[in-house]
């Protein structure tokens, strides 16, 4: 059916764009490592192509519900990747943020153990994108689900941060950088999240029921 090939071609694209706002978070934490300033620039300029792969989703998604007639799991699918869409170019964005925020303190002599840490968190966050797109792809809940518990690990890792930032912040020489840093830090964070988020809607795709993986508004203590 013409509907089935059209959808067919919108995830294709999702996924695309979903690769590319992959290899934006792997330059922008490989940029800030290395202070890389033409790196930096480089995740800046590409994300005008993962916005542009944004908008023809958009546009795609949009076409298909004013002029075709979906079904309610067709729809479902159109929904969750509308939201999906949105999310990623959010994360595209966060690269972006990253990516400039490394330019302004790209003269600064880092504290190494903070990198590691912003390093690590980064890859986390990298690696939790890819799992998101993965299970989405292969309708897997359990893979959706599993993301809850690498959320988990880069909320510890930017406990670690914060926990070495109260030395760091005693040193004048490093505070314009730990500062820059913290904005980093919960950059990193918020791709993860979003990351949890792509998951939520793989879930609401299998279930037709939406749900939130955790609530905000009853923190775990530990």
């Amino acid at each position: 059916m013409a509907i089935d090939e059209a959808l067919d071609g919108v995830e294709a694209q999702l996924q695309e764009e979903g690769q590319r706002v992959i290899t934006a978070i792997h330059g922008a934490i490989r940029a800030l490592q290395e202070r890389d300033v033409e790196l930096a620039d480089e995740v800046i300029a590409f994300d005008d192509e993962i916005d542009q792969l944004f908008l023809a989703i958009a546009a795609s998604i949009q076409s298909l519900l004013a002029l075709q007639t979906p079904v309610a799991r067709d729809l479902r699918l159109l929904l969750a990747m509308l939201h999906i869409n949105l999310l990623l170019e959010r994360s595209a964005d966060s690269c972006v943020t990253i990516a400039k925020l490394s330019k302004l303190v790209s003269d600064a002599d880092p504290d190494p153990a903070l990198v590691d840490v912003l390093t690590d968190m980064g890859e986390r966050a990298e690696e939790m994108l890819r799992r998101a797109l993965d299970s989405f792809s292969n309708r897997d809940l359990a893979g959706a689900e599993s993301l809850v518990e690498l959320d988990d690990l880069i909320d510890r890792a930017n406990r670690r941060f914060v926990e070495r930032l109260v030395d760091v912040m005693a040193e004048p020489e490093l505070r314009e950088w730990g500062l820059r840093m913290v904005v980093v830090a919960r950059t990193i964070e918020r791709i993860g999240d979003r990351a949890v988020d792509i998951g939520e809607q793989t879930a609401y795709l299998l279930t037709a029921e939406f749900r939130e993986f955790t609530d905000a508004s009853h923190p775990t203590t530990s």
